[in-house]
């Protein structure tokens, strides 16, 4: 069972339960909706059918933190009725179509078809171009690739797997499946410099304020990490 709850003037989130949590999230456009991440398979019908029923035009875009297969698992089956274009992080790219293995796994993963996806635009300084309403930045530690997107207008940090959360507070990303923990802290000063009034995280509840947390976030990580990040 898909739950779904707006969360701001122009995103919903989506969430259900697979052991844990596992939110995906729709954002109204002037054109359509476009939707971030894509959790996993059986998820597919519940997103389509709430798009559907929002009656705020058609999908056009999914947008990727990520190639996790918990990220990417309804991709196909939505595709099959939508012919809309799926953007990642060129650097991601590879790893999730099984030309390179992720880090610290140990065999390929073909979570997406060779070729699916397209990679986000960058400018001439190498920041990637706005998309929709939304910003991708690049934020890689939990996957090479791994990207936030934000939302200005509303001031919503869509985090994916950058961090998760436990009773309102920052917590690390998952340490079984994330490639670089020193990394990942390293890219959690994306909050410090948009400052969000919430982040949206893919497993566990939204933070409000996570730039309030963020020196003892990274203070507790330190030491976690072995008394510095190098």
């Amino acid at each position: 069972m898909m739950k779904a709850k707006k969360i701001s003037d122009h995103i919903w989130s989506l969430k259900t339960w697979m052991i844990i949590p596992i939110h995906v999230w729709v954002v109204v456009e002037e054109d359509g909706v476009t939707l971030v991440d894509a959790g996993m398979p059986v998820m597919a019908k519940g997103i389509m059918k709430f798009i559907n029923q929002l009656n705020a035009g058609p999908l056009r875009r999914i947008l990727l933190t990520h190639g996790h297969s918990d990220h990417v698992g309804a991709v196909k089956s939505i595709l099959k009725n939508n012919d809309v274009p799926v953007y990642a992080h060129q650097i991601e790219i590879p790893y999730m179509e099984g030309e390179i293995v992720y880090p610290k796994r140990k065999k390929l993963e073909s979570n997406l078809p060779k070729k699916l996806s397209q990679p986000l635009l960058e400018d001439k300084t190498g920041n990637m171009q706005p998309i929709g309403g939304l910003t991708p930045i690049f934020t890689p530690g939990h996957s090479p690739g791994h990207v936030v997107y934000y939302h200005e207008k509303d001031q919503i940090l869509l985090g994916g797997d950058l961090f998760t959360s436990k009773k309102g507070k920052l917590q690390p990303p998952m340490p079984m499946f994330t490639a670089d923990m020193d990394q990942a802290v390293k890219s959690a000063s994306v909050i410090s410099k948009l400052k969000p009034k919430l982040l949206e995280v893919c497993h566990g509840n939204a933070v409000e304020r996570p730039a309030d947390q963020l020196e003892n976030y990274i203070r507790s990580m330190e030491i976690k990490l072995g008394g510095g990040l190098s």
